[in-house]
């Protein structure tokens, strides 16, 4: 029997995913045969993998607002890197594979099979939570993970980076057609494929073409929403930037605001030495001394208290304000630095975007070309006849690495 595989980007949510609520599609009755792999802290898994990096990354800075108290919290509040990433792994669909059925508890086993293997391939996808439900319409897989990096000459030496992770794990992106991620997909998709084969399942691929597009064309429709899914995470990008101008500027007109209370202590100070009333007259000729307490020293010393009193106010509302406008430059900067980051990596994939859809359209017309010369069936047919080849090849090569 054939069953599609999909491969699908979660919500992460982990209370769903353990069960500590129940959703409308799920069925209570049934969630006692839900498998739990695992359901770890994720603030611990950081301190596991990332507190030593972190350490050592704080100790070479010399100012005290660059330094990063929690690593958790940084990448949570950051725009650069999510804290983790879920993929929901599913074999079949609803129509063809109830999670009541028969074949619904084949494919249970072959996710328990390839989930057993799933972190042996993927050394730097940390996996601290894991679900199999069987409780909905069709039996799946949710694994939450952390992507991590080691020497890293940016940052911490250790941080998270789903890019570079993969890039770890041989996945090398950057190609005309693929992506670091899709590359990592359609992998475990094959791995997946292999256990079912071991389950009596046959791996129905589908979604890796459309009816009425040529190859060339599906590519640059491919090409085309990679692009418009760039140009919206460069407008996000714009949006934020000016965001942290219009902040930046609020906290110069603050700084400022500091600047004009200096300026009103020294006016303090300039009063202080010259107005009466902060400043004991000579004795008038036969006044007691009594009197001259009573009239002259009592006033003065009551308008000095004030004073001091308004003086300390004013400090300590400045000192407050002061080190807010700091804390406030320093998460500025680094943002700043993250969305420059950012920034830059996109210009790179725009660049390459743009060359892609300039050899597609070279390709498209040769196609056309070739449609034109040859006639539409003819060239279908043949692209079909390099498909089987091209699958042979690959049952082939599997066959020799079995044995």
């Amino acid at each position: 029997m054939k069953r599609t595989i999909s491969v699908e980007v979660g919500k992460g949510s982990t209370n769903h995913n353990s069960r500590k609520f129940n959703a409308k599609n799920t069925d209570p009755e049934r969630t006692h045969l839900n498998t739990d792999f695992c359901n770890e802290n994720i603030k611990k898994v950081y301190k596991e993998l990332f507190e030593e990096a972190r350490v050592r990354y704080n100790e070479k800075q010399p100012r005290k607002d660059r330094q990063i108290p929690d690593y958790y919290e940084h990448i949570r509040s950051g725009k650069q890197e999510k804290p983790f990433h879920e993929i929901i792994i599913q074999i079949g669909n609803r129509e063809d594979t109830g999670a009541d059925t028969e074949i619904g508890r084949q494919a249970e086993e072959a996710l328990k099979e390839y989930y057993a293997g799933f972190q042996e391939r993927n050394p730097q996808l940390r996996v601290f939570s894991a679900h199999l439900h069987m409780d909905e319409s069709t039996p799946h897989l949710h694994i939450d993970f952390v992507p991590f990096m080691t020497g890293s000459k940016r940052g911490l030496d250790t941080r998270v980076s789903l890019k570079q992770a993969l890039a770890m794990q041989g996945f090398k992106g950057g190609t005309r057609e693929e992506t670091e991620w899709s590359q990592w997909v359609l992998s475990e998709k094959e791995a997946l494929a292999e256990v079912m084969e071991r389950h009596g399942i046959e791996w129905e691929h589908k979604g890796t073409h459309e009816k009425h597009l040529s190859v060339y064309e599906y590519e640059k429709k491919m090409r085309a929403q990679e692009v418009a899914e760039l140009t919206e995470k460069a407008d996000g990008l714009k949006m934020e930037i000016d965001n942290s101008e219009r902040t930046t500027q609020s906290l110069a007109r603050r700084i400022g605001g500091l600047e004009s209370g200096e300026r009103k202590l020294d006016d303090i100070e300039k009063e202080l030495a010259s107005s009466p009333e902060y400043n004991l007259p000579d004795p008038p000729s036969l006044m007691t001394a009594k009197s001259y307490k009573t009239k002259f020293v009592e006033p003065v010393i009551k308008a000095l208290k004030e004073l001091v009193k308004t003086v300390l106010v004013k400090f300590f509302q400045v000192r407050n304000e002061y080190s807010r406008v700091l804390d406030n430059n320093g998460r500025l900067w680094r943002e700043g630095e993250n969305l420059r980051y950012e920034i830059d990596r996109l210009k790179e994939e725009n660049k390459d975007l743009r060359h892609v859809n300039s050899e597609l359209r070279k390709q498209n017309k040769d196609h056309a070309l070739l449609r034109k010369i040859f006639g539409s069936e003819q060239i279908d047919q043949m692209i079909l006849q390099a498909k089987q080849l091209d699958e042979q090849k690959k049952q082939k090569k599997k066959g020799w690495d079995a044995r």
